[in-house]
């Protein structure tokens, strides 16, 4: 029955890829045994209940073979009709040229950037053993799921890989099975253009089980199976030695990877294989077999289900606890957690940030995050909160090491999962090597957060390579992302709460290096809509100063300047410009003024900001690199100093 679901697959897929006449059919043709082994008599799940927390992961990495997901999600029972096979790749279809995570049932992960896929499926096994370790009692194995990949070169190829896969071995996540589609080809042709390491002997290197087998034997796949799960302490990589476009005349070619068949060649296919010639064939035992199957998966799920409900009865408080954190729910009395600073004390943003996440920490246990080897800078690390690492999954700090891209995907795979919160740090100037996977959190809706420290040239001494110029606006063009600069210690405390009250995608917190003041006139009803007026002075305000961060401070010095000379500034603090942005007309007319002359300060570049300024306002702004210098020497360099921005304005406005 293997081959014959196989041969289906093969077929099925073709005639996806030629209808659309767009796609990658070869390693699709390449895999179907694989595909066909784990949905049919290896994976966990039931079509009927996608969303079954204890079900098998699987993630294609290697997305740009979507078909054979698809296929493998219409014979199974989910919900993929043979009309959206039929539709691949158009507009409003659920069958998108990659798989996309929220669009359908089935479909854990967006993949299509090679290797985020499988960086992604190392945070979902991190994820099923630290639930595991949280929730499970004797007697009780509520957590209890594999995580498969299918993953090509091109995903072993990429650095982000390399950077997940060794954590995965350090981390001993015994229950990630990933296959190695070895088929030596790329886009280009062979991998011996450009890839003649020993794949196997560096994921021995990096603490995984490694097995090797003919990909196109079904015997030798239930075995690596069996043989992966037996290993408790190791990941298994299972390289499945396989012919791209099996079966077709292009078997083996490079021709095969992106491109249709053609008919002439996809006629030969199907009689290779002994299908009918007529198109999205499949044959009535293939559908028999999985009506059968999907019975047999749903009697397991309702099994399970009488266990959690045993569980819930035995464990009230856990059970308790699982809902909330399932559905992304935070305690009703979090904001009291929040801890309060004076004004007129001062603290690096970074240094309020890490005592505010202390206080948050023991009040949502679901909160989980680190560092890329900077904690003791970022401020992340949760005393008596313990470790995660080396098999022992009942801490809450993560160490990532040096590794910012795999970091940053491994969060994802985390909160795609379910049942975490979770957040990761670096300098913001590294956030250059997260941008993937931040914006797959975008994309994907993901809450994660991102804590960025040394957030500008007030970094000083360590020079340009780690001072963020262009970054901020990098991140706030991002669809979906929410940037927030507070300006002091009690707007940092409330970024933490608006980041994590947003659900439906990720946050980035940008901290201070530098000590700034606790200001007054911050309001947390104003700061949750993204820029609200801090200080107004008496009478009409003749501009209004628009900053974030470390300039509001800045602003309202400059304010106290202009006044003596006769002028009166309205100062506005703008936390998040992107939710600030999403407010009624109405409101952001009375925090700018519809005719006051606007003047933005920020330290990084200028170019977003003409949106509120108009192109009649002055934006001072850094859009340039930076320069290696004790901070303090740099604002007066730079012009970001009280004396120096009251003489741009007085210039600007012919004053």
């Amino acid at each position: 029955m293997i081959k014959k679901i196989a041969d289906t697959i093969r077929g099925l897929v073709a005639d996806t890829v030629e209808k659309a006449n767009s796609g990658h059919p070869g390693m699709p043709l390449g895999t179907a045994e694989i595909a066909a082994v784990l949905y049919s008599e290896v994976l966990k799940h039931d079509p009927t209940a996608p969303e079954w927390a204890d079900r098998d992961r699987f993630v294609l990495s290697a997305g740009h073979g979507s078909p054979l997901l698809y296929s493998l999600l219409h014979l199974t029972g989910y919900q993929m009709p043979m009309e959206e096979l039929k539709r691949f790749r158009q507009l409003h279809s659920k069958t998108p040229g990659h798989p996309e995570y929220w669009d359908v049932p089935g479909v854990e992960t967006t993949t299509g950037p090679l290797g985020q896929g499988l960086a992604n499926a190392v945070g979902m096994a991190l994820a099923e053993r630290m639930l595991a370790t949280r929730f499970n009692r004797p007697d009780y194995e509520i957590v209890d799921h594999y995580t498969y990949v299918i993953a090509g070169d091109g995903c072993l190829m990429e650095g982000v890989t390399s950077e997940a896969c060794s954590l995965a071995g350090d981390l001993k996540l015994g229950k990630l099975i990933v296959f190695y589609d070895d088929n030596n080809i790329t886009i280009e042709g062979s991998t011996e253009l450009a890839f003649r390491e020993d794949v196997l002997k560096r994921y021995e290197a990096y603490g995984w089980q490694v097995l090797s087998i003919d990909g196109h034997d079904p015997e030798q796949i239930l075995k690596a199976i069996e043989d992966a799960k037996a290993d408790k302490d190791r990941p298994t990589l299972i390289a499945a030695k396989t012919k791209i476009g099996k079966g077709s005349p292009l078997e083996g070619d490079a021709k095969s990877h992106g491109a249709p068949l053609g008919k002439d060649n996809i006629d030969a296919l199907k009689k290779a294989l002994g299908l009918p010639p007529e198109e999205f064939y499949v044959p009535a035992e293939v559908y028999s077999h999985f009506a059968e199957k999907r019975t047999d998966w749903a009697a397991t799920r309702k099994a399970w289900e009488e266990k959690f409900a045993a569980w819930s009865k035995a464990y009230p408080e856990l059970r308790a606890l699982w809902g909330r954190v399932m559905k992304r729910e935070l305690p009703s009395d979090l904001a009291a957690a929040l801890p309060k600073f004076e004004v007129g004390s001062e603290f690096a943003t970074r240094d309020a940030g890490g005592k505010i996440l202390t206080a948050l920490s023991p009040q949502l246990p679901e909160l989980v995050g680190g560092s890329a080897d900077l904690s003791p800078s970022t401020k992340t690390y949760v005393q008596g909160a313990g470790d995660v690492g080396d098999g022992q999954f009942d801490g809450k700090n993560f160490h990532f090491g040096v590794r910012e891209h795999g970091m940053g995907s491994i969060l994802n795979g985390l909160s795609l999962h379910g049942g975490f919160r979770v957040y990761g740090s670096t300098f913001f100037v590294f956030s250059d090597y997260m941008r993937p996977p931040i914006r797959l959190a975008a994309l994907m809706r993901q809450p994660v957060i991102y804590v960025f420290t040394h957030d500008s040239f007030y970094v000083g001494e360590d020079g340009p390579t780690h001072q963020p110029v262009e970054h901020i606006e990098a991140l706030r063009i991002i669809p979906g992302m929410r940037t927030i600069r507070p300006a002091d210690a009690n707007e940092t405390a409330w970024a933490w709460l608006a980041a994590l009250e947003h659900t439906d995608g990720p946050t980035a917190i940008l901290l201070t290096r530098q000590k700034v003041p606790t200001l007054e006139g911050t309001n947390q009803e104003g700061f949750a809509r993204g820029g609200y007026i801090i200080r107004e002075p008496e009478g009409q305000p003749d501009l209004v100063l628009i900053a974030t961060g470390s300039e509001v401070s800045l602003a309202v010095e400059t304010a106290e300047l202009l006044e003596q000379e006769g002028k009166k500034a309205r100062v506005v603090s703008m936390p998040c410009r992107e939710l600030f942005m999403e407010q009624e007309p109405a409101y952001i007319n009375q925090v700018l003024g519809p005719d006051l002359p606007r003047v933005a300060i920020e330290a990084g570049v200028g170019t977003g900001w003409y949106q509120l300024t108009g192109p009649l306002g002055l934006v001072i702004s850094l859009d340039r690199f930076g320069v290696s210098g004790p901070y303090k020497e740099l604002a007066e360099f730079f012009g970001f100093t009280p004396n120096a921005v009251v003489e741009k304005i007085k210039s600007f406005l012919k004053w």
